[in-house]
């Protein structure tokens, strides 16, 4: 239950700590993992003073023991180590200290290391940081890399001198961290992030030399990890050697097999470059210089075709077959026009000859009565009926004036 405190009532110093060692002593004993960095074994003295840290994080505690219980793991510990305490948070009242009283100490195996690292590696990928999809390209020419690795180390060495003899005006923003060890993964996360940060730096290179297991396990850590998903620049992993594969590389947009690999592959090589821009213009000339001469022939053969020698040759063959076809129409129609004369004068002749006007010329004549009709039989005139007489030279009346059919002119 918390306290009723006031500026007028307020507790002593010794009964704050005796309430804080209160409220510790009912947490029990629990089981703790860390790094140990400081390591303190007194000759002569009956207890071991240790530091266990979170290789996380920048947090450590006091931890001691008797040193029958660290003498049980003298030869497998020491400083830097992995180990797995089970021990009592405890309270000095005097000095306001916490600390551990450790009642066994055991260290961490390096399968338990992979088992755990292979847990969380598939914790990780299940949350998609590793996918493919996520992974950014890198740019073709960065103006400013951000380089991570150790204070004049092989792996600096190796990325710079690389980088420059490939492309002598590429600029570098180097961070150098621990890398390895417990401050480690602080570090790196910290100078990731900040090179994240800058604008004008177009990648991240992380490098470390070779190492063993332990060594290379900052860079498996999960807040390393999270902190590469996070970043908005392109990160390269160029941890350890080509067997070495921490978790890193996985999240990273590139892995490189080592820190001069990662130079070869963030910088292009000058060299290459001139190389096959001389390859691309020399194909581009031979492109065009192919394609003029293919024109260039393709023309002369069209000058030598006899029309365009002589193009007036296509008017006059022209011409010709319009004069040919002329004069054949000329000739067609002639003769249409005389056989159509022909058939006509014979037609005349025809209809001259059997014209009644040709049949009174030789001397016959045509009786018509009264109303038009033609008289082919005496019996069809009676007798004193007037008729009318056409012949070649005109027409006449004439009646009926006998009963034997006679036909006289009418006076």
């Amino acid at each position: 239950m918390a306290l009723t405190t006031s500026a007028e009532a307020p507790l002593p110093v010794g009964q704050v700590s005796r309430l804080i060692g209160g409220w510790i002593d009912r947490l029990g004993a629990v089981w703790v993992e860390g790094q140990i960095t400081q390591l303190s074994r007194r000759p002569g003295a009956g207890v071991v003073f240790l530091t266990l840290r979170d290789p996380s994080h920048d947090i450590s505690v006091s931890v001691t023991c008797y040193r029958q219980v660290f003498d049980a793991v003298a030869d497998v510990v020491s400083e830097g180590a992995r180990v797995v305490v089970h021990a009592k948070p405890e309270w000095y009242a005097p000095r306001g200290q916490l600390s551990l009283r450790a009642a066994e100490i055991r260290p961490v195996g390096i399968g338990e290391l992979l088992a755990r690292l292979e847990q969380l590696k598939r914790s990780l990928a299940a949350e998609g940081l590793f996918a493919v999809e996520r992974k950014r390209p890198l740019p073709f020419l960065p103006q400013l890399i951000g380089l991570v690795c150790g204070r004049a180390s092989a792996a600096e060495r190796d990325v710079l001198e690389v980088a420059r003899r490939r492309w002598p005006a590429v600029r570098f923003e180097v961070r150098n961290v621990a890398v390895q060890g417990v401050h480690a993964v602080p570090q790196v996360v910290r100078a990731v992030r900040e090179l994240d940060r800058m604008d004008d730096v177009d990648v991240i290179v992380v490098a470390r030399g070779g190492g063993s297991v332990e060594d290379l396990l900052p860079f498996s850590d999960e807040q390393l990890v999270r902190a590469v998903a996070e970043c908005r620049t392109p990160v390269v992993s160029a941890i350890g050697h080509e067997p070495d594969a921490p978790l890193l590389d996985l999240v990273a947009d590139l892995r490189a097999a080592t820190p001069t690999d990662a130079a070869k592959k963030v910088v292009p090589d000058v060299r290459e470059e001139l190389e096959r821009v001389r390859s691309l213009r020399d194909r581009a000339l031979r492109c065009v210089r192919g394609l003029l001469e293919r024109e260039e022939r393709g023309l002369a053969h069209a000058l030598a075709r006899p029309v365009m020698e002589h193009p007036q040759r296509m008017v006059e063959e022209r011409q010709a077959q319009v004069d040919a076809l002329v004069a054949r129409g000329r000739r067609v129609l002639g003769h249409l026009l005389d056989r159509a004369d022909s058939e006509l004068a014979h037609t005349h002749a025809r209809v001259v000859a059997l014209s009644p006007a040709a049949t009174l010329e030789r001397g016959y004549a045509v009786l018509q009565r009264a109303d038009g009709a033609v008289v082919r039989s005496p019996d069809e005139v009676a007798e004193d009926e007037e008729l009318r007489a056409r012949v070649a030279g005109g027409a006449f009346a004439v009646r009926r004036v006998d009963g034997g059919g006679a036909v006289v002119p009418r006076p």
